[in-house]
């Protein structure tokens, strides 16, 4: 039996720009599947060495799995990007991890030996399919995950805030300032312009545009502003805001992967390797604190530190699962290595895209930071879930 492990790498990685929800977003009139054909063609045009029939699978992230998001839609987008019949795949639902977790089992994929180059990813249309849609959950769900706040994500930060009362309001808003601050400043700067990929597109009102830059960014955000916004999860007493939570968005994002040996095959340069992997699931009721036993389980199959990431990139879902998860991996909120360029809160979190997203600003960051080493992306995810992969720079 083959048991060696084979080393597996980042070749590229490629995102939509993020739209809001809804009416007023810039993909309200495009579908889920066309945010994920742009993404599959630009990786395959990035990298010309590449040809797409040397894609074996394309392993994709939905959160919800219907509609237009539904239909194996894995199978579906690279028949739509025209590469023909003869490219298989796959869709996983790992809630917000689904982009990620399908990563991660492309990442299996290689390490084992089953394929050489694959292509994994995740979208998430929250306009057309908003969170819970047509979901039918078990008369017993309520009671197995603890009690009703467990499926309200707005409320599992609440309760973080409950459980952990160290972590203020106050200090959740200024998290979330500085989120935008960086976003902003990083946007300025171009940052981001490597890694959309313009997509034309018809808006509500019948005009067409280019979107090539993210919709959901607040560079204006003060503490003074956050500070008076409402909280529409618990009321009087609550500290859980639009302004510190992440948003509801529409995108996609993808990786191109492979084996080491197939990459100088190709002669293309990887930009960073797979080191670990970690999963663990806690109290749905405070899914936001999963990350933290994720990546500890991360860092231990690893055999390195928290300390030993040079680069940190945490999906805020809310600010208040962000100062959470870095206080217990003993990093400050205000870690120069974390989320460099901002996060979520300013970038919004369309779900199953947001795991690529994060390995998009890793692999940017690494590009940036000559010196930096080792890379780490996790999140949060709905129903008391976490996941974390550790990278190393090439």
């Amino acid at each position: 039996m083959n048991k060696i492990q084979h080393d597996v790498v980042v070749i590229d990685a490629v995102r939509t720009a993020f739209g809001r929800a809804g009416e007023k977003g810039i993909f309200w009139k495009t579908r889920a599947e066309d945010l994920s054909v742009a993404v599959l063609k630009a990786l395959i045009e990035r990298n010309p060495k590449v040809k797409h029939d040397d894609v074996e699978d394309v392993i994709w992230g939905a959160t919800n799995q219907i509609g237009e998001q539904g239909g194996t839609i894995g199978r579906m987008i690279s028949m739509l990007a025209d590469w023909g019949w003869d490219i298989p795949g796959c869709s996983i639902d790992r809630m917000c991890a689904s982009g990620l977790t399908a990563a991660g089992f492309a990442v299996a994929t290689i390490a084992t030996g089953m394929a050489d180059c694959l292509i994994a990813g995740g979208v998430e249309h929250m306009g057309h399919l908003p969170m819970g849609y047509m979901r039918n959950n078990h008369p017993r769900a309520e009671a197995a995950m603890g009690d009703a706040s467990a499926f309200n994500m707005g409320l599992t930060a609440e309760n973080i805030h409950d459980r952990f009362p160290e972590f203020t309001r106050e200090m959740a808003d200024r998290y979330a300032a500085a989120c935008q601050k960086k976003a902003d400043q990083a946007i300025r700067a171009g940052k981001m312009a490597n890694m959309i990929v313009p997509l034309e597109v018809e808006l509500a009102d019948g005009t067409h545009m280019l979107a090539d830059r993210d919709q959901h960014p607040r560079p204006t955000t003060t503490v003074e502003t956050l500070a008076a916004l409402k909280t529409p999860f618990r009321g009087t007493g609550g500290r859980v805001t639009a302004g510190n939570a992440s948003g509801l968005n529409d995108g996609a994002a993808a990786v191109l992967l492979m084996s080491a040996d197939k990459a100088a095959q190709l002669g293309v340069k990887p930009c960073m390797r797979w080191v670990s992997t970690g999963v663990a699931a806690v109290d749905p009721r405070i899914m936001g604190t999963a990350p933290v036993p994720a990546t500890l389980n991360a860092l231990k199959k690893a055999g390195l530190t928290i300390q030993d990431m040079d680069i940190i990139e945490v999906n805020e879902a809310f600010a208040v699962q962000a100062l959470y998860d870095l206080d217990r991996l003993g990093i400050a909120s205000d870690d120069p290595r974390v989320n460099i360029w901002g996060g979520a809160i300013a970038f919004g979190h369309p779900l199953a895209s947001s795991g690529p997203r994060l390995i998009a600003f890793l692999r940017g960051l690494f590009r940036e930071n000559p010196s930096a080493r080792y890379g780490l992306t996790t999140m949060c995810v709905g129903r008391g879930q976490g996941y974390s992969m550790i990278w190393e720079k090439l």
